[in-house]
């Protein structure tokens, strides 16, 4: 990604202030998370103890996260980058990692902002010797073996640079923060200020408004240090006190954050996104209900997209703000492991989504972030794989038919309350009726993508997306969610 857009090495400096950027959009939109740390192209987002974020369930929270973090981030690239098109997608893997302890988390901040320093030594060094001539394998066998010193004075000697006058960002990293007023500091890039600002709506879609603290970004030398974290009163009231200096982290430690549970061999694996808030995100944009064409084309289009970049995904299906990925039985996609594959399909997904957007929307400004959760469950066998997607197909049939309706109702001149008590207790049979009788429609006569959803596969030509028939013996459907649509 960095040298498709002609990143600066070692550092891009514009690069780095728009994940910076990123990270504090998350923090303001979040406000279980109370520290992140980040440098290159990675950020740790420390969510306070006693949170109970999505029910602390880890796939929800992972992929929210970097839906949100890679919406943001494709969004603000012009902010960036105003010359400058986004020629790829951008994407981000993420994991979670839990510390039971200060000690813990104490030592998970000081590996990561160590690998911050050594790479960066290293790379600093490594472009330096290809700029002044060296070809880049002769640039990794001088600095083969080389310790820190090592490469300072060949810094110093060769370039004239002192390596700790290098920006703070560069060889620190980054720390996103909130604060209380009185733990302001010289490390402080930005001002504290508390604002108001709109952080949901009602049922009635009356705005919730309430005080929030402006982020601020942080540069230290040694973020695992008493001295830095217990001056931040916010970290101590949220998160605790470091008692102890780290002065060595050993590999055995490093190891264990490292570890990553794998989905289960030779089983057909599923990842399946739904769009968060989307009911929310549809009334902005004003999408037509209960289905806006163009909006479910923009969903096929990055499902195509999806299927395209990731050759493992075999099958596709989706319908309204969801779409279900099918890998191949034997697929070593990310060797398994389930939270790379979940994070790196969703983040895909919601970079095109944004960047696709203008072409479905041309008069519409994306006034509200896409972003979407996502799970991975693995079916041992294709009946309970076609069982999955016939369950999947039912939910389409019954949501949309009741939207349908209901919004028919809603169009008519009926509230939103009454509409709801008209259909509660209909059938199939009577829903079709009331479309017939009250406003002329056949319901079977409606679009196909409308009733049955989108299914994408890959043939040994092109990507198709193709209808699929009701299955003649469904399993028993959820219960109609009066919400669902595009």
């Amino acid at each position: 990604f960095s040298q498709v857009h002609e990143f600066e090495v070692p550092n891009d400096e514009k690069a780095l202030n728009l994940m910076n950027s990123c990270a504090t959009a998350v923090l303001e939109e979040y406000p279980d998370i109370v520290f992140a740390y980040g440098f290159c192209d990675e950020y740790s987002f420390i969510f306070k103890k006693q949170t109970k974020f999505y029910q602390r369930r880890g796939s929800k929270i992972l992929s929210v996260i970097v839906s949100f973090f890679t919406s943001v981030y494709a969004t603000k690239w012009k902010d960036f980058f105003p010359h400058q098109d986004l020629r790829c997608p951008p994407s981000f893997q993420s994991h979670i990692i839990c510390c039971a302890s200060m000690e813990v988390l104490q030592v998970y901040l000081a590996w990561r902002q160590r690998d911050c320093h050594s790479r960066n030594q290293y790379d600093t060094c490594f472009w330096l010797l290809v700029k002044c001539g060296n070809a880049e394998g002769e640039a990794e066998e001088i600095l083969k073996g080389t310790q820190k010193q090592e490469k300072n004075e060949l810094l110093f000697q060769r370039f004239g640079i002192n390596y700790k006058k290098l920006p703070n960002m560069f060889r620190q990293g980054s720390c996103v923060l909130k604060t209380e007023a009185s733990s302001l500091n010289l490390f402080l890039l930005l001002v504290y200020i508390y604002v108001e600002e709109i952080v949901k709506y009602n049922d009635n879609d009356t705005p919730v408004i309430r005080p929030r603290r402006k982020v601020i970004i942080v540069h230290s030398e040694n973020i695992a240090a008493r001295n830095f974290w217990n001056a931040q009163l916010y970290l101590l009231k949220e998160l605790g006190c470091f008692r102890q200096e780290m002065n060595k982290i050993k590999p055995e430690n490093v190891k264990s954050f490292q570890f990553e549970n794998k989905l289960m061999p030779f089983t057909w694996i599923v990842v399946r996104i739904d769009g968060c808030h989307f009911h929310r995100f549809s009334e902005v944009h004003q999408f037509e209900k209960p289905n806006d064409e163009q909006a479910l084309n923009l969903m096929n289009s990055c499902a195509v997209a999806v299927a395209e970049e990731l050759n493992d995904v075999v099958f596709a299906y989706g319908v309204s703000d969801e779409y279900s990925f099918v890998l191949k039985k034997d697929s070593e996609l990310y060797q398994r492991r389930a939270s790379d594959i979940v994070s790196a399909l969703v983040s895909l997904f919601t970079s095109i989504y944004v960047m696709r957007w203008k072409e479905f929307f041309p008069q519409k400004d994306l006034k509200y972030l896409p972003y979407f959760d996502g799970r991975a469950v693995c079916y041992p066998s294709s009946t309970i794989l076609r069982d999955y997607l016939a369950w999947r197909q039912v939910d389409c049939h019954i949501n949309n038919q009741y939207n349908t309706c209901f919004w028919m109702l809603v169009k008519s001149g009926k509230r939103k309350i009454e509409a709801q008590s008209y259909l509660k207790g209909t059938q199939t049979k009577e829903k079709n009726e009331l479309l017939i009788r009250q406003f002329g429609i056949a319901y079977d006569t409606l679009p196909v993508m409308f009733r049955l959803g989108s299914s994408i596969f890959q043939d040994e030509v092109t990507s198709l997306s193709l209808s699929l028939s009701l299955p003649p013996s469904p399993p028993p459907p959820p219960p109609p969610h009066p919400n669902r649509h595009s």
